[in-house]
């Protein structure tokens, strides 16, 4: 009896591991398939943000891998059932250190596939194809009318009468209008805006308007003090060159993003207080294929 009993204990021991085995051997394999981003124009963003693929699948989106370095063409693993149905693939920017798994507001490129590849490109930022400005040379924020020339401002007195400088598309959610004098080869901040019709965001606070007010309600800025290491203010803006670039918000970057829609060197003999037509800038959209 206790011989039968124990090879009972033994005939269930391994029927336990031949369970367990086949268990093992039924467990599906991930399969994985490669997506592969050639894109163009992209910089490298500050220490604190990465660029982010998305897929879009069923209507939501399925992360495809992050990167800071912006040499391409770049390769992910993309699980092979969510990439053969995604029908869109997004670029967003998103932090580093990020608690949220969804895309962030700020997105840059995106485009359908068509079969295995999409062609992307920037529109969904904004289209700049239309895109127009002018501005003056001015210091309306002190009581010194010697130094007129080491100011910008984003607006046309053409008429006698200042309105709007600048003709500019409403951004998508995550980013905003940022204004530089790239002086001695350095650009330096206007501010940052949304509204071309209004004051910029730093109006009222920047270090290094003058003393006697915030200036017009336009974007623009006068470098009369309080200069960064290695430039003296008050300055002279001709001979530099004023640019208009699309920025991410938030942004951790000192330097102008890639987008730049409207930008012109000022002439060494251009007459402050007279309106200055702008240019096209030398980056009006950003393109790239992706394939799977």
């Amino acid at each position: 009896m206790i011989r039968k009993m124990y090879l009972a204990v033994i005939a269930l021991g391994v029927l336990s591991v031949s369970c367990s085995n086949d268990d093992d051997d039924a467990t599906p394999q991930v399969e994985t398939s490669e997506l592969t981003l050639n894109l163009t124009g992209l910089e490298a963003l500050g220490d604190d943000f990465v660029y982010e693929g998305w897929v879009i699948v069923d209507g939501a989106p399925v992360s495809t891998g992050r990167f800071s370095d912006v040499n391409f063409p770049q390769t992910f693993q993309v699980l092979s059932t969510q990439l053969a149905a995604a029908t869109t693939f997004v670029l967003s920017i998103e932090p580093t250190v990020d608690p949220d798994p969804a895309p962030a507001e700020t997105k840059v490129l995106a485009g359908d596939f068509s079969g295995t590849s999409a062609s992307v490109n920037s529109n969904l930022v904004a289209d700049f194809s239309t895109v127009a400005g002018t501005f003056i040379l001015a210091t309306p924020t002190d009581m010194d009318d010697t130094n007129e020339e080491s100011g910008v401002w984003f607006l046309d007195n053409a008429s006698g009468t200042a309105v709007t400088g600048l003709n500019l598309p409403e951004l998508s959610d995550g980013w905003k209008y940022e204004g530089w004098a790239v002086i001695n080869g350095t650009p330096i901040s206007t501010g940052t805006f949304t509204d071309a019709s209004m004051a910029d965001d730093n109006a009222a606070t920047s270090s290094f308007k003058g003393d006697a007010g915030n200036g017009p309600g336009y974007p623009g800025e006068d470098y009369l003090q309080n200069a960064p290491a290695g430039f003296t203010f008050p300055t002279d803006l001709r001979g530099t060159t004023i640019v208009v670039s699309v920025e991410p918000s938030p942004d951790n970057s000192a330097a102008p993003f890639t987008l730049k829609p409207l930008a012109q060197m000022v002439a060494t003999d251009a007459a402050v207080h007279t309106s200055i037509t702008m240019g096209a800038g030398p980056v009006q959209s950003l393109m790239g294929t992706v394939n799977r």
